[in-house]
């Protein structure tokens, strides 16, 4: 598991915006992939080069305790004596690339110099420093730490799109940071006004 600067941040920052950056990608009935079954992927980055984003509906099995030990940031006594809020802080499977790797998307009251805006409201920072102020209680008012990440090549999410893979809409921030996963698809839907029982496998998205 690896927290580290990210390498493409100045990419990030300059590069030229999609349609989809800050949307939602809710995956259609007829999703083949069994890693977006039924999910809702929030996406960061969109490019002619690709695209990069969240599933922001998928439980992760390591708690924030267990990481925090892993990194070597606390100790047992110490993991024993955290706060509650600090001990249940969200993680959730990003996505199946680089799985040993961690993200925090969070509001934007927490900055640091690694951090990146990923739409006005929401940053994104893959270094240890924020893993350490939510440790010591100074991290961002909202946020979510991810596992690994959802990527995509130059034209692969167009034409996954265009074969009905995936609705899209304008993101939530509160779905985004919302702890109640098992209803997030239903409510990412309801963005639509989509019910579950009205999606076919017939090409079209919003």
């Amino acid at each position: 598991m690896s927290f580290s600067t990210l390498t493409d941040k100045r990419d990030l920052n300059t590069r030229e915006r999609g349609f989809l950056d800050g949307q939602f990608l809710i995956a259609m009935p007829g999703m083949q992939d069994g890693n977006f079954a039924r999910s809702v992927v929030y996406i960061c980055a969109h490019s002619p080069a690709g695209a990069m984003g969240f599933v922001i509906n998928r439980p992760q099995s390591i708690s924030f305790t267990e990481i925090l030990l892993h990194l070597k940031l606390v100790d047992q006594p110490e993991a024993i004596m955290l706060p509650g809020a600090t001990r249940d802080f969200p993680i959730l499977s990003g996505g199946p690339v680089e799985t040993g790797r961690g993200f925090v998307l969070h509001s934007d009251d927490y900055v640091s110099e690694s951090s990146i805006p990923v739409s006005d409201d929401i940053s994104m920072t893959a270094t240890l420093d924020i893993v350490r102020a939510i440790c010591d209680g100074r991290g961002p008012r909202r946020a979510t730490m991810l596992l690994g990440y959802a990527g995509w090549g130059p034209g692969q999410l167009e034409s996954e799109i265009g074969a009905n893979g995936w609705l899209n809409c304008p993101a939530s921030e509160e779905l985004i940071f919302d702890r109640a996963l098992d209803l997030k698809y239903e409510r990412a839907l309801a963005l639509l006004g989509v019910r579950p029982e009205m999606l076919s496998t017939e090409a079209g998205h919003a």
